[in-house]
């Protein structure tokens, strides 16, 4: 089942048919029963008619306005041996050799809602780096009391020369106007997901692939719930917040994106989110 955040409200995909819910998104999401609510709206209200008219510029990113997105780092071992390759210059190589496996994993804080963009939207990159790439992760939704309520596609738009420089610039790399994409959907089911799920990122410039790969959630070193808690650990969340869980795809060190450039990321079961470089 899929939920959408809308212009119109919430669109719930289940079965090939889709429904239109009247509800504040913040507070609809932030439920540990989501699954069962929704599920049960779909045996009470009419399906939509006319869904391709509901999604025609009117999808939202899948975060409520008063939801935080955090994120987390170096949780599969391609991240952190191109981090490590990024910062050898400047002495920083050996601390992602250590946050990998360390207890402790990297969690940071990424974006507040109004920096993040949608599907089909434009991302940014800093016009003060020179070495820029996408990170295509799995991202959480995640509710108040920390249970992870569902699953959707998220592009953490990276600066890897400005970290590469110096690891304590890591909040310039990341957080900046534009600098995150989420959704297209909210991905809820019963069971989780399974291991084997895949993600696929393609970057297309000028109608040529420049760039292609993939990725298996079982090439992750940390559980799902491992990271929620790190990232729960004395911080509240009252309305609930959305977690990257890293990423595992890095494409190879000569290679930067230029605006214009296309983003595919794919993730099985939750979709496909799209963006171009402004």
């Amino acid at each position: 089942m899929k939920l959408y955040k809308t212009k119109s409200g919430i669109v719930i995909e289940k079965d090939a048919a889709f429904f239109l819910i009247k509800d504040n998104w913040d507070s609809f999401i932030n439920d540990d029963n989501l699954y069962y609510k929704a599920s049960e709206l779909t045996r009470s209200e009419n399906a939509i008619n006319n869904q391709r008219e509901i999604f025609k510029d009117q999808l939202l990113p899948p975060i409520g306005s008063n939801q935080e997105l955090w994120a987390c780092g170096v949780t599969y071992l391609r991240s952190k041996i191109g981090r490590q390759e990024e910062s050898k210059d400047a002495g920083g190589g050996d601390f992602y050799a250590r946050v990998y496996e360390a207890e402790r994993p990297e969690v940071f804080f990424k974006s507040t809602p109004h920096r993040i963009v949608g599907h089909n939207a434009k991302v940014n990159i800093r016009k003060d780096s020179t070495w820029d790439v996408p990170e295509p992760e799995l991202t959480l939704v995640v509710s108040s009391s920390g249970k992870i309520l569902g699953y959707t596609i998220g592009n953490d738009m990276s600066s890897r020369s400005i970290e590469g420089e110096n690891p304590l610039y890591l909040p310039q790399a990341k957080t900046y106007d534009g600098c995150a994409a989420i959704g297209p959907c909210l991905y809820v089911n019963e069971k989780g997901l399974a291991s084997d799920t895949n993600i696929h990122l393609e970057i297309i410039r000028g109608n040529e692939n420049v760039f292609e790969g993939n990725v298996a959630l079982s090439q992750m070193k940390r559980t799902l719930e491992e990271l929620v808690s790190f990232v729960y650990k004395e911080c509240s969340f009252p309305n609930g917040c959305l977690i990257m869980t890293g990423t595992g795809i890095v494409p190879p060190n000569d290679f930067t994106l230029q605006s214009g450039d296309e983003i595919k990321i794919t993730i099985d079961n939750i979709g496909t989110l799209i963006n171009t470089v402004r």
